[in-house]
């Protein structure tokens, strides 16, 4: 089975199945006079990286960088467990994000409160990074890999601890969640589906909004996405994440006024996400027996968390 996806000559996406689901989570190898590896996801899905370098014929000591858009456990989790079979990489991470990196004890407490009994299986090990592999990307900082480069910008939003980076090469650039999950499965019908990524806990739509816009003085041509692959269509991705935002977040009200329990409130909001897209998805022509209709609830039941705890904080300001 290939692991591998042709994207650009010396570019190439790897899937690296999180939540061990196909087409879930993207990494990406740039080849050029340095070799760079963008994102690893959670542990589990180191192996499937390894698959994917060993389909390309590239040895795990030719890594010079590991980058993370941000360090969220689907994507930066499995870093610490992959960088002990690169000796020669550094770690690229926004500066937010080193001392997490460098003790990801919080990472672990903060995971397991949202993940539960399912902890170990999703993201276990988790594991320190030395500081001395660790390279902080400032806001503009450029990374040099040879023919082409990297240029980092500091994404906020769905992180404090965001970054995106445009690839010269191509004029695309790795948005990481910025412009939230890309859902794979509506590949070969007439409609994308495209939601933004609210999980816990520094979601900030109007953060997120001034991330988008300066995606959009970017001009570019293509978003790697972290859920996930290519996506030959910017415009169409920030129109849709500016789309369901308020409905995201008018759902969220209204899970807000139902109850005073937090459960009942993720359990209603949850609720409410998946049926305000699949709405959408029946009034656009896609069956009930879809396979997108499987993924959605990954993403609504962590986005309703977030949605909440941004309300909540609102409400406490």
């Amino acid at each position: 089975m290939e692991r591998t996806q042709k994207i650009e000559p010396n570019f190439f996406c790897i899937d690296t199945h999180d939540l061990n689901r196909k087409e879930r989570t993207s990494a990406y190898l740039l080849i050029d006079e340095k070799i760079a590896l963008i994102e690893t996801s959670a542990s589990p899905s180191v192996p499937y990286i390894i698959e994917g370098l060993n389909e390309l014929q590239i040895s795990l000591e030719d890594i010079d960088y590991v980058i993370v858009t941000h360090i969220h456990l689907d994507h930066a989790g499995g870093v610490g467990l992959f960088l002990q079979s690169c000796p020669n990489a550094k770690l690229v991470v926004h500066p937010r994000g080193v001392a997490h990196m460098v003790d990801p004890s919080r990472l672990i407490a903060s995971a397991k409160s949202v993940y539960g009994n399912e902890f170990e299986r999703l993201f276990d090990p988790i594991l320190p990074v030395e500081p001395e592999r660790i390279i902080e990307a400032r806001h503009e900082d450029i990374l040099s890999l040879g023919l082409h480069q990297l240029t980092f910008y500091h994404t906020e939003g769905h992180a404090k601890h965001h970054i995106s980076m445009h690839y010269s090469a191509t004029n695309g650039l790795f948005v990481g969640d910025t412009t939230g999950v890309c859902y794979p499965e509506m590949a070969e019908e007439a409609i994308d589906l495209i939601i933004p990524s609210t999980s816990p806990n520094q979601y900030d739509p109007e953060t997120m909004e001034q991330s988008i816009q300066l995606y959009e003085t970017l001009n570019v041509r293509a978003l790697y996405f972290g859920h996930y692959g290519a996506y030959p269509n910017p415009a169409e991705a920030y129109r849709q994440v500016r789309y369901w935002t308020p409905l995201f977040l008018a759902e969220g009200e209204k899970a807000l006024a139902a109850s005073d329990i937090l459960s009942e409130q993720v359990k209603l909001l949850d609720a409410g996400l998946q049926a305000q897209l699949h709405q959408y998805l029946q009034n656009n022509g896609i069956a009930e027996n879809h396979p997108v209709y499987q993924t959605i609830p990954f993403d609504t039941a962590v986005s309703a968390m977030g949605i909440l705890d941004y309300l909540q904080k609102k409400i406490n300001v």
